[in-house]
């Protein structure tokens, strides 16, 4: 690993140079653009709870593929697995028996859901259920939270990180487009709820509710450090959306066997309508699924009107992927194994900053957290999330960078995978019980 005084991405930012002659901002995403660093990182490889860059600086990683990765890079049993479908040609546009049987045990682990179908990424799950919402219930409109994240989806793509000088009051919250190029009136489509508020959520709700279709939600809002509903506020979600006949979604693509096998809230006693699920189903490979009753999945075609169709939907390989992982995490202590070192992880990054007298809030919720820089408590809707000292969470990013842990530059949430061993926990935690000393007197 590089230490801080041989720490170079020179090769870096040489290969920043050449992409970004031939890729806008260098970059397929811009989210792997560091404002810090002033270019991308561009790694080499990975290999389980590591990634190794261009030049040669090996992380502990904290970022896997924005959660995608909750076994590890390349693990053994998925790449195996896509090896074998591969072997029997690389199928995409065909029905197989792989389909029906991870199918079968998806439901069995999401209680509620009859059916599934699968697609691509989180951006067409979520935009294909609320298609198939509309069709099913007749309505036009969609409900979301503010501060939740569904993908880079027309539909819904308001809001998600709205500066507040635009946001609007905090029980009314205004939609504002998160990208250029949304038609404007698709916020005529659009209300805006603030999380965590059972009087706006009602309110909401039955002021649109003869064209509202769906209401769809993080139902642990990582997007945003991982902010929890309330029990009181989440059962007042199922049943006002089961009263006014709206159909409840919740967006599992970030959230989905973080905590448990299976739903984040599978112990919360509230069921949804639909659920998508994506990233970590994959064991790293791009693949989602929709998940819900009988009747609304089957208003897609070809059995009802919503088209659903595509050539990349459910790939062999992909697919084989899904029950690969699926194996992995219904194996015996699989989630005991990350519950310690989620428990070591979050005890000590709070022990770090208390002796160092950093304000800085640890929200940890099974094997993903969020990390707020000048909050000392615990945040309940995304403008308590507004408050944070951005520049100190950019400075600890960097300090960790350059010690060996990668924390992806500002990043609302980061994680950790089943490849951690608690020996990383405990070398993650010295390198940070580094940077935050360094921090106190004022040398990051």
């Amino acid at each position: 690993m590089s230490t801080q005084d041989k720490f170079s991405l020179a090769q870096s930012r040489a290969l920043y140079e050449r992409a970004r002659l031939v890729m806008p901002g260098g970059v397929n995403a811009s989210a792997r653009f560091d404002p810090a660093l002033k270019h991308p990182l561009f790694m080499d490889h990975g290999e389980g709870a590591y990634v190794y860059d261009a030049d040669g600086n090996r992380y502990i990683d904290y970022n896997l593929s924005h959660g995608a990765s909750l076994l590890g890079h390349g693990h053994p049993a998925v790449v195996a697995a896509v090896q074998e479908a591969l072997q029997r040609g690389v199928l995409a546009a065909y029905e197989t028996e792989v389909q029906v049987e991870v199918a079968e045990r998806l439901l069995r682990l999401f209680p509620g859901a009859e059916m599934v179908r699968y697609a691509g990424t989180g951006t067409e799950a979520t935009w294909h259920a609320l298609r198939i919402a509309r069709a099913y219930t007749g309505k036009w409109g969609v409900a979301k939270f503010e501060g939740h994240y569904h993908g880079v989806n027309d539909t819904v793509g308001f809001s998600c990180r709205p500066p507040m000088a635009v946001a609007g009051p905090a029980d009314s919250p205004t939609p504002v487009p998160e990208s250029a190029g949304i038609p404007p009136y698709s916020a005529d489509l659009v209300t805006v709820l603030p999380f965590n508020d059972i009087e706006a959520l009602e309110r909401g709700l039955r002021a649109n509710a003869e064209n509202m279709a769906a209401l769809i939600m993080e139902p642990i809002n990582y997007d945003a450090q991982g902010i929890r509903p309330t029990p009181e506020f989440l059962h007042a979600v199922r049943e006002l959306t089961r009263e006014l006949g709206i159909v409840l979604i919740f967006d599992e693509v970030l959230s989905c066997f973080r905590v448990g096998p299976g739903a984040a809230l599978a112990d919360s006693g509230v069921t949804p309508d639909m659920t998508v699920l994506g990233k970590a189903v994959g064991g790293g490979i791009p693949i989602s699924v929709l998940l819900g009753t009988r009747a609304i999945m089957e208003t897609c075609t070809p059995t009802g009107p919503a088209l659903h169709s595509g050539t990349y939907n459910a790939p062999l390989m992909h697919v084989v992927a899904i029950g690969a992982f699926l194996d992995q995490v219904t194996s015996p202590g699989f989630y005991e194994h990350l519950y310690a070192l989620g428990d070591r992880l979050y005890a000590g990054m709070r022990d770090i900053f208390q002796r160092h007298g950093l304000t800085a809030w640890v929200q940890g919720i099974g094997a993903r957290f969020g990390l707020l820089f000048g909050l000392d408590s615990e945040p309940r809707n995304y403008r308590d999330t507004t408050r944070q000292n951005m520049a100190q969470m950019a400075a600890f990013h960097l300090g960790c960078l350059k010690r060996g842990v990668y924390l992806h530059h500002f990043s609302p949430h980061h994680g950790f995978s089943s490849a951690h061993t608690m020996a990383d926990i405990e070398e993650t935690l010295d390198v940070m019980d580094q940077v935050a000393g360094e921090m106190a007197r004022g040398g990051e």
